[in-house]
């Protein structure tokens, strides 16, 4: 079973959102299944393959979650975190006042599913290859 530090390990590697294939592959080779993220204050959860769990502590202060979904301002400030010029504390100011409330990686499936405050799935991506 992995533990916090072997993901803080490799979480340390990321600089911004173009990091995030190579971090998923780091990770899975830890035995991490899926991991959700929680935007008002970066804590996750990560699954693993036996079927355990372990979560990290909150990163931040609490990020007011916008009741009002902005899916295009989303997908703008995602793509420019993509593109690695927004660093993670930043990109989650940008989701939560976007009102994505949490992301989910499911590493079988090399997905990342995005939701609103309502649990409303509001978008599904591929995550490349690293």
């Amino acid at each position: 079973m992995f533990t916090i530090d072997q993901i803080k390990a490799a979480h340390s590697e990321v600089e911004s959102g173009a990091d995030f294939p190579k971090y998923i592959q780091d990770i899975k080779t830890l035995g991490v299944k899926a991991f959700t993220t929680y935007v008002s204050d970066g804590r996750t959860e990560y699954h693993s393959v036996d079927g355990d769990s372990v979560q990290s502590p909150g990163m931040y202060g609490a990020l007011p979650i916008s009741d009002e979904t902005n899916i295009e301002e989303f997908k703008q400030d995602l793509e420019i975190h993509q593109n690695g010029e927004t660093g993670y504390y930043r990109f989650c100011q940008d989701c939560a006042r976007s009102g994505i409330e949490k992301w989910v990686v499911e590493l079988d499936n090399m997905t990342c599913i995005y939701y609103d405050n309502a649990g409303v799935e509001v978008l599904v991506e591929q995550i490349p290859m690293a």
